[in-house]
C-alpha cells in the first residue's frame, strides 16, 4: 500500500486526464510474474498512477488469477480517482487471496472514501483479525464505527489504536471525537488536550477543542483556542460562528459582532449566525440592525429543507 493511500482516506479529486491516451508502458512479454509486480508497485510508489493502470491492466489479462497484480491495479486505479474499477479489482483480489490483510485494509479505504461505512467496517475487521497490530486500521475502523452510529464500539477501536501506538496521528483527537458525540465533554476536551500535547497545534483539534470548551459552557477557555482558530483556519465559518457565540456568551458583545458577520460572510446560506447576530446587536442597542438580523434568519430557516435542522447542523 502507498503513503498516500494510508494516510489520506478522502480521494483529491483531480482534473480528470485519459489515462488510455497515454504511450503504452513497457509490455508484460518478456517479464515475468514477479518482475511486473515490482514494476507495478514501483510505478505506483513513484506517482506514475496512470502508467500504473495500463500495466496492470496488461498483467491480469495475463495472469488473471494473481491476486496481488489484481491488488496493485487496484491501488492504481484509487490513486487515480476511479473508485468503481478500484473496488472490483480489490474485491478480486479478496475473493482470490481473502487471508491477505493488507487487500481487506486497501478495499475499506475505497468504501470509505464512497462513505460506505457499513461495508468499509466488515474489511477492517477482517483486515484486524489477520493483523491486529495494525494500529492505523483500528483508528479507520473507530472513523467507519462513529460514522454508522456505533460510538461506543468505535471508543473502543481508537483504545485499542491508542494502546498499540501512543503516538500515533490524531488518535487521542479521534477519541474525544467519539466522547464528544456522547455528550461527554470533560473526557473529550482532556482528549484534545493530549492531542494537541502530544501532536502539536493542528487546525481540527484546536477548533474542536474550543468548540467542546463552548458546549462544556466554559466560555473564556473557549474563547482562547477558537480565537487561534479562526487564525489557523480562517475559512472556516463554523469557527468563526462558534467564536462570535462564546464572545456573546462571555458578555463580549461588541467583540462577538464582527466574528459572527464573517461567519455569515463565509456562509451565507447559515441562518445560526444571523439569529445569534439579532441577540448581540439588541444588547449593543442596535434595534433596527437586530430587526433585520431575525428577518434574515427567518428567512434563511424557511428556505431550509423540511427535514433539515440549521445549515451546520447545530442548535441556535
Amino acid at each position: 500500500m502507498t503513503n498516500g493511500a494510508r494516510t489520506n482516506v478522502a480521494l483529491v479529486i483531480a482534473t480528470s486526464l485519459c489515462i488510455w491516451c497515454l504511450p503504452a508502458p513497457a509490455q508484460t512479454q518478456g517479464q515475468t510474474q514477479a518482475q511486473t509486480r515490482r514494476q507495478l508497485l514501483q510505478d505506483i510508489e513513484s506517482g506514475q498512477f496512470r502508467e500504473a493502470v495500463l500495466l496492470g491492466q496488461q498483467a491480469v489479462s495475463r495472469w488473471p488469477r494473481d491476486a496481488q497484480l489484481r491488488h496493485y491495479l487496484g491501488l492504481a486505479y484509487f490513486e487515480s480517482d476511479d473508485l468503481k474499477q478500484a473496488q472490483e479489482q480489490l474485491t478480486r483480489a479478496r475473493e482470490l487471496n481473502p487471508e491477505d490483510s493488507a487487500t481487506h485494509y486497501d478495499l475499506a479505504l475505497v468504501l470509505l472514501s464512497q462513505n460506505n461505512n457499513p461495508g468499509a467496517a466488515d474489511e477492517l475487521e477482517a483486515s484486524i483479525k489477520l493483523d491486529p497490530s495494525n494500529a492505523l486500521a483500528h483508528v479507520l475502523l473507530g472513523r467507519a464505527y462513529l460514522n454508522s452510529n456505533r460510538s461506543l464500539q468505535a471508543i473502543d477501536e481508537f483504545k485499542a489504536a491508542l494502546k498499540l501506538d501512543p503516538a500515533i496521528k490524531l488518535g487521542h483527537y479521534h477519541l474525544g471525537f467519539a466522547y464528544f458525540s456522547l455528550g461527554r465533554n470533560d473526557e473529550a476536551i482532556s482528549e484534545y488536550k493530549e492531542e494537541l500535547r502530544r501532536s502539536g497545534e493542528s487546525t481540527v483539534t484546536v477548533d474542536a477543542l474550543g468548540h467542546a470548551l463552548l458546549a462544556g459552557g466554559k466560555y473564556e477557555a473557549a474563547v482562547t483556542y477558537l480565537r487561534r482558530g479562526t487564525e489557523l483556519d480562517a475559512p472556516n465559518p463554523d469557527v468563526w460562528y462558534d467564536l462570535g457565540k462564546a464572545l456573546a456568551l462571555a458578555g463580549q458583545w461588541a467583540q462577538a459582532e464582527p466574528a459572527l458577520r464573517k461567519a455569515a460572510e463565509l456562509n451565507p446560506k447559515d441562518p445560526g449566525p444571523h439569529y445569534q447576530l439579532a441577540r448581540v446587536l439588541e444588547k449593543l442597542g442596535s434595534a433596527d440592525e437586530a430587526r433585520k438580523e431575525r428577518e434574515r434568519f427567518a428567512e434563511l430557516k424557511k428556505a431550509q429543507p423540511a427535514t433539515a435542522g440549521m445549515a451546520t447542523g447545530r442548535d441556535q
